[in-house]
């Protein structure tokens, strides 16, 4: 046979499972209808294991997987079609088009911002891309920036989330699941690392380079091309620089940015020392109330799944049924837990898209427990 013989019969096949899949999903209406009249739950999954076990039979077994995965997409259509006719709008959803309505038109100029480490910090120039008067309020740590939002010190906080050369700062993650935040925007800053030192110090006198654990990593090859360098970890990559500055040694060095050599009168022995050109941080703006600002693009969630076969596959399959790109998913360990995990999701969709509010109607019955962090923009 012709192709074009062959697609003809395939379009012929797909029309008859368009039909098909239509009255099914409208089937589907009376189940649920059924299921509410005898309170009865949604999900049945001895029910779905039967049919799947049913299905495979019927089909060779080079077939069986195919019909596992087609299935199971099919099953979790059909649960989201009948809790879509059995609900209505989810609380989830209210507080979400609350903030939508409520949140200011445009994002603050001015705000007292939270930030960890220094003057010069590259947060501190995430908050300058976010803000264009900024009063910044420095901390040691990453978990003093959450505290400060959720003892209300200050209104945004800024943190760095991912890198994309040394990739996630896992702490920040852990701290997600301890404090009672939203992302109201977030950044991406082009790190550019450079070595400085006191003035007078040359680059073979250095014997000990400072920086940020992340820093290090950027900087792996040209940190080796220095014979006998010992490289030392510290908090923040300005805090290095003014470590520096402040012991006036004359055999260390810091890996910071060229800001932080004006800042704090460091010269600079090496510029654009980082393994690639290509570096970005990703940081995000964080506050203690929800706040949408018109155009948001990226939502952030949090989720905890229950602990069975293909929890994952059916929150990624309701993503894919809606259309909704996922754009980055991580996984940290819960505290106290017997191996369970947190996974974190960013996913591009407009905040005012019916996939969006189809998404947030029903996706906490399919997790133990739901964070949503927030809708918002992320600045270039």
């Amino acid at each position: 046979m012709e192709l074009k013989d062959i697609r003809v019969k395939i379009d012929e096949i797909d029309t008859e499972l368009v039909r098909l899949f239509k009255e099914r999903m409208e089937i589907s209406k009376d189940v649920a209808a059924c299921k509410k009249e005898k309170g009865l739950p949604i999900y049945d999954p001895k029910r779905e294991r039967e049919k799947l076990t049913a299905v495979a039979d019927m089909l060779p077994d080079e077939l069986k997987n195919y019909s596992d995965a087609l299935y199971s997409l099919l099953f979790e259509l059909s649960r989201a079609y009948q809790r879509k006719n059995l609900s209505g709008e989810s609380e989830l959803s209210k507080k979400i088009r609350k903030a939508i309505e409520t949140t200011p038109k445009a994002f603050p100029e001015r705000a007292l911002v939270a930030c960890q480490g220094v003057e010069g910090a590259f947060s501190s120039q995430a908050c300058d891309k976010m803000f264009k008067y900024a009063d910044i309020m420095y901390f040691d740590s990453f978990e003093g920036v959450f505290s400060a939002i959720d003892k209300g010190l200050c209104k945004y906080g800024v943190i760095p989330l991912e890198n994309s050369t040394a990739g996630s700062v896992n702490r920040v993650y852990d701290l997600m699941m301890k404090y009672d935040f939203c992302i109201t925007r977030s950044v991406r800053v082009k790190v550019d690392h450079s070595l400085l030192a006191n003035k007078g110090v040359k680059l073979e006198d250095i014997k000990e380079v400072f920086s940020h654990p992340h820093a290090i990593a950027q900087c792996e090859s040209f940190l080796k091309s220095l014979p006998g360098v010992v490289a030392t970890p510290c908090e923040n990559t300005a805090m290095a620089a003014k470590m520096i500055f402040d012991s006036k040694r004359t055999d260390a060095a810091a890996i910071s940015s060229d800001i932080c050599s004006e800042i704090y009168g460091l010269n600079r022995l090496c510029s654009s020392i980082q393994d690639t050109s290509n570096n970005y941080t990703r940081f995000i703006c964080i506050s203690k109330d929800l706040e949408i600002y018109p155009g948001a693009e990226r939502t952030s969630i949090m989720m905890v799944l229950k602990h069975r076969p293909g929890a994952l596959y059916s929150v990624l399959s309701r993503l894919y049924a809606l259309g909704i790109n996922l754009l980055k998913l991580e996984s940290r360990p819960l505290p106290n837990s017997d191996f369970e995990f947190m996974f974190y999701f960013d996913l591009e969709t407009s905040v005012y898209s019916s996939e969006f509010a189809e998404l947030f109607n029903d996706i906490d019955d399919m997790c133990i427990k739901l964070e949503y962090l927030g809708s918002y923009n992320e600045v270039i």
